[in-house]
């Protein structure tokens, strides 16, 4: 299952999340993208990864119109509250909203900015492996949807 994490800028959470994807699974190929990528990964979502010992090499903030695989599962990982709007993915793919907080819009001290990476990490490898331990390439589409949405709502 090729599944596509999608951000606006594409610099930390939907990078983070492919990363963790790929490091836990070579069953199913995560990728990520924005609709109005950065210019570069946050360093912090780099240190954050390399911290935990997960790969960071080739990981680049992009646009989804230069993804070369079709996504069979499209999951946006924007904020509920965010002032800016979550991206539409309009192509043929199941969808799923795992909505959470931007580490990187925190301003404050490195230390707190590096907690909020940290607590971004934390939600996202925990919901990322709540879902490959139902293997959801067994699940039927209503049998996925069910799981999508329970991982949606680990807090």
């Amino acid at each position: 299952m090729n599944i596509l994490f999608l951000c606006t800028g594409n610099s930390c959470r939907s990078i983070m999340a492919e990363a963790i994807l790929n490091d836990r699974t070579n069953i199913h190929q995560a990728f990520s993208a924005g609709s109005h990528p950065e210019q570069n990964v946050h360093p912090m979502a780099v240190q954050t990864l390399q911290s935990h010992n997960i790969a960071t090499e080739g990981l680049f903030s992009k646009d989804w119109d230069s993804l070369q695989v079709a996504p069979d599962l499209v999951i946006t990982l924007c904020s509920d509250a965010a002032s800016t709007p979550c991206p539409v993915y309009l192509g043929k793919a199941t969808r799923s909203h795992w909505g959470m907080e931007d580490p990187s819009q925190i301003n404050a001290s490195a230390e707190v900015q590096q907690a909020a990476f940290e607590k971004a990490f934390t939600l996202l490898q925990q919901r990322i492996d709540y879902f490959l331990q139902h293997h959801p390439e067994h699940l039927s589409q209503p049998e996925l949807n069910t799981l999508l949405n329970k991982c949606s709502g680990l807090v």
